[in-house]
Formats: C-alpha cells, sequence, structure tokens
C-alpha cells in the first residue's frame, strides 16, 4: 500500500503523533485518519467511487488534505482548483475534469454547475458503517493538475498513484526527512510542489504539517519561530519578500534544516542574500507539472551548486538535446528534457498534445539548460512563452484570448516584463479595428471581468500593429526587445 496514505500500515504505527495543523485545528496522525474516514463516508452517502473526479476550491486549510485523502480511500481521483479563480475560470476545470462533486468555501463560490458540499458541512465523525478503503493499483489516477499550453486552453496533467508515490518518496529520500521533520506550508496546494514536497514527502514519514493560509511576510518569521519548522519550500518572490524586511528583523531560525527554493527562475544574488541574512541553506530544485514536481534538486548534505537547480533526483534521468533531436556534451545548450517514474499519464483529454510533449518516454520541457560534467543543471532560458509571477505561471494565450474578446480589438500579445520582486509580469499588447475608440483602461477593466488578479496585464499599450515574423506569427522576441531596450 502507498506509504503516504494515512490508512496504510505505516500510517496506523504514528496515530499518537503530532499530524497536520492550521490556525483553527490541530491533528495527530491519528485523529487525521479519522477526519478522512468520515469524510470518504460523506463522499461515499453522494456516490464518489472509484475512477471519479472530486474538485476541491479551496484556500490552504486542513480539510483541503483531508478531502484529497478521503477521495483516494475510494478510489477517486482529485483536481484542486485555484480558490480567487472566477466561475469562468473554475467552471472550466471543473467542467474539464469532469467532476462530479466540488467541495467549495459554500454559498457563491465557484462551483461549475456540479453538486456541491460547503467546508462547513464537511463530516468530522463516522455516523455509519464508513467506507472501506479501496485497492488501489499503481495506475490508478490520483491528481488532475491543470496547467496549459500553446492553445491558451489549460489541460489536466495526469498523474497516477505510481507517480505521487514515486515523487513523495524521491523528495522524502532526498531531503532526508524522519518522522522529526516539520515542515511550514505556506504554498497554495493547487500547485503540485505543495502537494509532493510539504505534504505528502514528510506524511509518508510520519512528520508534520503546519498550514500557515495565505503568505504574509511581516508575520512568516513569528510563526517559525514558534511553530518551529525544520523546512518550507517557497517560490523566488517569497525569498526576495523576506530579504526586503526591515534591518531590524533578526529572527531566530535555528529550527530550519534547510529550505527549499523551485517554481521559478531565482538570481544568484538572491540566494546569496538570503543565507547570509537568515542562515538560510538554500536547496535550489526544478521541475514540472508533467513530471510531478522536481525532476532535479541541490542535496541538502552534499555538493550544492550555486546557480543550479542540482542533479537529476534518483530514478530519473535529465539529457540536453539540440533542435534535431540529438544528445549534445556537457557544457552545451539545449532542450531539457527528462524521464523516469514521475513523467505524466499524459493531458486528459488531449492525445495530440501529450503525443507532442512525451516523445519515446522523454518529456520535453520547453526549457534550455546545460548540464555540467557533473551532471548538475542551470536552466538558462525557456522556449515557451510563459510568464511567472512570483512562482505562479501565467500563460499569454489565455490572456491573448480574453483581450481578442474585447469588440474592437483586432489582434493583442502578452510577454513577461522583468520585476525585481515578482520575477515576472504580463504586459499586453493590442492593435485595434480602424474605428474603434477603445482604450488602455477599457481593455484593463474588461480583463478584471474575466481573470484573476494575477493574470491581469500590468499595461495594455495600444498599438498601430504588431510586429509579424517572416512567416506572418506575431514576433514576441521584437516586442520584448522594445519593451525592455534588451535584446529578446
Amino acid at each position: 500500500m502507498f506509504a503516504y496514505l494515512p490508512w496504510s500500515e505505516a500510517g496506523r504505527s504514528r496515530a499518537e503523533r503530532p499530524g497536520l495543523r492550521d490556525d483553527r485545528t490541530e491533528l495527530t496522525h491519528g485523529q487525521f485518519a479519522d477526519r478522512v474516514e468520515a469524510f470518504a463516508e460523506q463522499l461515499a452517502e453522494h456516490g464518489i467511487g472509484r475512477g471519479d473526479v472530486v474538485a476541491i476550491v479551496l484556500s490552504n486549510r486542513v480539510e483541503l488534505v483531508v478531502a484529497i485523502f478521503a477521495a483516494w480511500r475510494l478510489g477517486a481521483a482529485v483536481t484542486p482548483v485555484n480558490p480567487v479563480f472566477t466561475e469562468a475560470e473554475a467552471g472550466y476545470q471543473i467542467g474539464d475534469a469532469g467532476a462530479r462533486l466540488v467541495l467549495n468555501e459554500g454559498p457563491g463560490a465557484p462551483n461549475g454547475g456540479v453538486a456541491t458540499i460547503a467546508v462547513d458541512d464537511m463530516r468530522t465523525t463516522r455516523t455509519g458503517q464508513g467506507a472501506d478503503p479501496v485497492d488501489l493499483a499503481d495506475d490508478d489516477l490520483a491528481l488532475l493538475i491543470y496547467t496549459s499550453g500553446s492553445t491558451g486552453k489549460p489541460k489536466g496533467v495526469m498523474q497516477e498513484h505510481r507517480h505521487v508515490e514515486a515523487m513523495s518518496e524521491t523528495m522524502a529520500t532526498h531531503l532526508g526527512l524522519t518522522e522529526d521533520d516539520h515542515c511550514l506550508l505556506i504554498l497554495p496546494l493547487f500547485h503540485v510542489n505543495a502537494l509532493m514536497v510539504s505534504v505528502l514527502a514528510p506524511a509518508r514519514v510520519g512528520g508534520q504539517v503546519s498550514i500557515t493560509g495565505q503568505f504574509s511576510a511581516s508575520r512568516f518569521f513569528e510563526q517559525v519561530e514558534r511553530l518551529r519548522p525544520t523546512y518550507f519550500s517557497a517560490v523566488p518572490t517569497i525569498y526576495a519578500l523576506l530579504a526586503s524586511l526591515p534591518s531590524d528583523v533578526q529572527p531566530d531560525t535555528s529550527s530550519l534544516r534547510f529550505v527549499v527554493c523551485g517554481a521559478a527562475p531565482v538570481s544568484r544574488e538572491l540566494l546569496i542574500r538570503s543565507r547570509e541574512r537568515y542562515g538560510f541553506e538554500i536547496v535550489e530544485g526544478y521541475g514540472l507539472t508533467e513530471g510531478t514536481c522536481a525532476s532535479a534538486c541541490n542535496p541538502v548534505d552534499g555538493v550544492r551548486k550555486l546557480g543550479t537547480v542540482g542533479p537529476a533526483l534518483p530514478g530519473q534521468r535529465i539529457r540536453i538535446v539540440d533542435a534535431d533531436g540529438q544528445v549534445v556534451p556537457a557544457g552545451e545548450r539545449g532542450e531539457v528534457q527528462i524521464s523516469g517514474p514521475t513523467v505524466m499519464r499524459g493531458y486528459l483529454n488531449r492525445p495530440e498534445a501529450t503525443a507532442e510533449t512525451i516523445v519515446d518516454g522523454w518529456l520535453r520541457t520547453g526549457d534550455v539548460g546545460v548540464l555540467d560534467e557533473d551532471g548538475y543543471l542551470s536552466i538558462v532560458d525557456r522556449l515557451k512563452d510563459m510568464v511567472i509571477r512570483g512562482g505562479e505561471n501565467i500563460y499569454p494565450k489565455e490572456i491573448e484570448a480574453v483581450l481578442a474578446s474585447a469588440e474592437g480589438v483586432l489582434e493583442a500579445a502578452v510577454i513577461g516584463r522583468p520585476d525585481e520582486l515578482l520575477g515576472e509580469v504580463p504586459v499586453a499588447f493590442a492593435s485595434l479595428y480602424p474605428d474603434s475608440a477603445l482604450t488602455e483602461d477599457d481593455l484593463i477593466e474588461h480583463c478584471r471581468r474575466t481573470l484573476t488578479r494575477t493574470k491581469v496585464p500590468e499595461r495594455v499599450h495600444i498599438v498601430e500593429a504588431l510586429p509579424k515574423n517572416p512567416v506572418g506569427k506575431i514576433d514576441k522576441p521584437t516586442l520584448r526587445k522594445e519593451l525592455t531596450g534588451q535584446p529578446a
């Protein structure tokens, strides 16, 4: 049985140890397992069973984790939805995933028109015979994590229990986690990083997890000093916020064995500044949702190479290939490709996109990287146009589609503008029909009505015409050069 499951033999053996907490609730591993069983009983009464999908539209809290494991107890899969999504955004994911039931905050929260349980109505104690756990198979679907691609429509990444097992075991081993470890969870649980590194890896070894809710730089170190975690995983923006705190902030960070940085490129300067100020041993890693989180990571104990994302994790392989698909020697740039037991099953109901992304067992990342002689990977560029704002992936095609839906817009293009704090922010360019009187403010407001705040462009530059390349496609490198004054 999968070791991260609370009803496994390993899970039952640690019933009295601290397990999971947030600002409202604190549970031992045994109490957590009881809550999982109670909610699984409730889900079963709603007809949820093997092969079904449950959508969870909640901010970080104990109940979100309970719901994931309750669905798994019945053999169902889970799709976690960003709780700040608009009804249109959430509804698309819920519908595309084929979710049969939604768990959300209650009346007024997005539900995609599907049967709903409000979080306050979740059952916390069994009332009947309970719901016996199904015998999960390696290839049973565990998670549908949504990302986006070249079409601009979010795609469901299918992760089976074998992928979850391999990833959580790999991270627990690589980070040297034991039952004495305690993770401070600060990343959103609709991201695979938070699920794998901050929840499932410590869960499988009997460690504990403290959920902080929405990250706040001003209260973060108070939580560190009060809860005494041994590690946390964060994105570069969080480290930038912490590094910019007033100089009189001198917290006690002695409980932290290490901290993890991933999900977006980070500068050497920020890593050095954070380590020197707070004494963090920062472990930088790299991976994709399609690879079930991490594929490379610097070691906690061993040689850490600043500015690299470390070597391939055990069981995985990384290669660098040129435009013809040929492997290049160490030190040469090319596309990063990954193979191993954590590569996704594929994109839900998108066989063509799957075939383009996984070729002969190798996951094409779309990122440009270099492997050194020791096998340490450096990410030097991206082939894709994705904008990473504070560690959150923002896909230009989605914003472009919204802009293009405004009456009077002829064409639209979105690129990322470098930002010292957030890494990148989206900036749009739009050309209008000759009789259009649209203004920048009109288009910003149009985006706000449809998109989550983080996806709304910082600016919409209205231009006479968008630059095109020789084959007639919008020339984004030229737009980047015009925006930043630097070569694309």
